[in-house]
């Protein structure tokens, strides 16, 4: 068995780390759970955890969801 990460399975990985970041940010800004996942798939966090080669799917939902809240800042 391959339990190595790369980028043809890192998509695997994507769904769990989506939806605990989503459901921080709906809980937080009380809105619905469709438009925070919306906001997190189309932000430049996804973008990044989508790469492999950034190793941002390394790190664990809150400080997934810190560099989401920056970024979002920072907009």
């Amino acid at each position: 068995m391959n339990l190595d990460i790369s980028q043809d399975n890192l998509y695997l990985l994507l769904p769990s780390k989506v939806s605990r970041i989503s459901e921080m940010l709906s809980d937080d800004n009380n809105t619905d759970i469709v438009t925070a996942i919306k906001q997190v798939y189309s932000s430049p966090l996804y973008k990044r955890l989508e790469q492999e080669e950034t190793k941002t799917w390394h790190l664990g939902p809150v400080a997934l969801y810190q560099d989401f809240l920056g970024e979002v800042q920072t907009v």
